[in-house]
């Protein structure tokens, strides 16, 4: 049997913009809770919230304002700050409107943030107070300097609840080229009430809504230009598989700028009419369990070491989570025993894990609730609903029989546009077929399910061995000493590629060298697969999207031992 399958087609395709699904959600929901906002440290009681109602007020608030600044269909409008309750407005005020919302990801420095306002034509950017480490302000206003189509900039408030310690300073415009959220709002005024509702009804499903970059692993990075065809679907059928309804509560830890928070968490939840809860502006472990304690989440996302951080709260025990009842995890490869005590310890028995990229916006695979234990903690699950998926020979294009490694490939509605003004590598991504491909190397069972092996460049050749780190990374997993783990190739004079384990230990552990290592490994691992360097580490080199950055650690890697 060949590892090709395709999801299942039961449920239609939405055929709507994201407004439109949008403004059913708003007139079926508008009393129950859209948008909790749990940021700093005053409580439940400091909480900022809105219903449907009031969310969809804001967002035709924010939208209106949109357009009395000019903003046309198309047009890019990008939003640079990390996650708060301005940016999910701007998400659906945005799309109502027809415009082309751009992620910045909060990390980026003024010469990758002229990069990606440059490459799109960005002609309004909304800004995040500066704080401590940012002086977001300051290198906005050098692009409005430097970018000749960018002609206005949006300065977001301070947050209304700080975290103790936290200093912020919004920005004051000081040209007419410069306002505040609350300029922007007020110009609402300005048009027509009617005058949304008239814009929306020029859009279509297939029009681009958003635009994110990927993580840029090599060279600069690309913007994956996404319709709302694309991203609400993802959302929606994500919402299904996990059983959502209205009465779920979905703590979203993850960053909106990635496909994580504002597709797998905003519009499955919206879609669905759930509400969002958002535990603060970035990733706190106690501030996250905290949020679902305090606001009765029942659904939790994050990357594995968002898990992981959690999980070694030393007082973790004392967190009320049986509210909690399904979640998703993504972002990269989860260890086995993780995923054990996320069901276990977290109460998240209907736990799925999700699998994709930016360019399949972004879920392709998926586990379902009714799974077995070993397909939830051993597979990315089946083929999402409408897609397709092969397992192809990176060299020959052919589909592989079921059990072999290839390359994964995904087919169908969730397949981007293509990169912002780069057809060159748009053709090089997605095939004269209509396949994108992922660049993971993978294998599908008989059952359909897909494992990950890892990326097609980070496959180790030791000594003409192929070595598939993932493998090793889940038997290390079980040392008691390893918190977490990534297993990379270091070049080597007489084998090609030689193992490195970079360790993050466990609190308390014993201390762990390669010696050690090998001693673990002896007779449970081929000796090929023992890894020769030990690198114990604080922390990992991260995407946007939670993946380990292994090309960064090669890099580190190379340098420190001289290779």
């Amino acid at each position: 049997m060949l590892s090709s399958t395709a999801g299942e087609t039961d449920l239609p395709l939405l055929n709507e913009t994201i407004g439109e699904n949008f403004a059913r959600a708003a007139a079926r929901f508008a009393e129950r809770d859209a948008l909790i906002e749990a940021a700093g440290s005053g409580g439940a009681g400091a909480a900022r919230r809105w219903t449907y109602a009031q969310l969809a007020h804001d967002v035709d608030a924010a939208a209106r304002g949109l357009l009395a600044a000019g903003v046309v269909p198309g047009e890019r409008v990008g939003i640079w700050s990390p996650n708060c309750a301005e940016w999910t407005i701007l998400q659906y005020a945005t799309a109502a409107i027809g415009a082309v919302l751009v992620n910045v990801n909060p990390a980026y420095r003024s010469h990758e943030l002229q990069f990606v306002v440059k490459q799109n034509g960005m002609r309004m950017l909304v800004v995040a107070p500066s704080d401590r480490t940012s002086d977001y302000v300051g290198m906005a206003r050098a692009a409005l300097a430097e970018c000749p189509d960018l002609r206005e900039l949006v300065f977001l408030p301070a947050p209304h609840a700080p975290a103790e310690g936290a200093s912020f300073e919004a920005g004051a415009p000081s040209s007419p080229e410069e306002t505040t959220w609350d300029g922007l709002i007020a110009r609402a005024g300005e048009v027509p009430a009617s005058a949304v509702a008239e814009r929306a009804a020029t859009l279509a499903p297939d029009d681009p809504v958003n635009i994110q970059y990927t993580s840029g692993t090599t060279g600069f990075p690309k913007g994956a230009t996404l319709t709302h065809r694309n991203i609400l679907n993802n959302g929606f059928s994500i919402g299904e598989l996990l059983g959502y309804t209205e009465e779920d509560r979905v703590v979203i830890p993850v960053p909106f700028y990635h496909c994580f928070g504002m597709v797998i968490g905003n519009l499955a939840a919206f879609s669905h009419g759930c509400a969002t809860i958002l535990p603060g502006r970035g990733f706190s472990p106690a501030a996250t369990l905290q949020a679902v304690e305090d606001f009765g989440g029942t659904s939790l996302y994050g990357v594995p070491t968002m898990f992981i951080a959690e999980l070694a709260l030393p007082d973790f025990a004392d967190y009320r989570l049986s509210t909690l009842r399904t979640g998703v995890m993504a972002g990269s490869l989860c260890p086995i025993e993780v995923m054990r005590r996320v069901i276990a310890d977290m109460h998240m028995r209907d736990v799925a894990i999700c699998y994709g990229m930016t360019e399949t916006s972004p879920v392709s695979t998926m586990t379902r609730a009714g799974d077995s234990l070993e397909q939830r903690t051993g597979t990315v699950g089946r083929t999402m609903p409408h897609l397709e998926s092969k397992i192809a020979d990176p060299a020959t294009g052919e589909t592989v029989e079921r059990g072999r490694i290839g390359e994964l490939c995904t087919r169908g509605y969730a397949v981007m546009a293509g990169y912002w003004d780069q057809p060159e590598k748009t053709a090089e991504a997605i095939d004269a077929e209509g396949w994108m491909h992922t660049g993971d190397l993978a294998r599908m069972d008989e059952d359909g399910y897909v494992v990950i092996e890892g990326r097609i460049k980070d496959m180790v050749i030791r000594g003409g061995e192929n070595i598939y780190p993932r493998e090793i990374e889940e038997f290390l997993y079980r040392h008691p000493s390893v918190q977490d783990v990534q297993v990379i190739g270091v070049p080597d004079a007489k084998y090609g590629e030689e193992l490195m384990a970079c360790i993050i230990l466990a609190p308390g552990a014993e201390p762990l060298d390669a010696a050690g290592v090998a001693e673990y490994c002896r007779g449970r691992l081929a000796h090929y697969k023992v890894p020769k360097y030990v690198d114990i580490r604080e922390s990992f080199p991260m995407t946007v999207s939670g993946k380990v950055r292994k090309v960064e650690m090669r890099q580190e890697a190379v340098e420190r031992l001289g290779l």
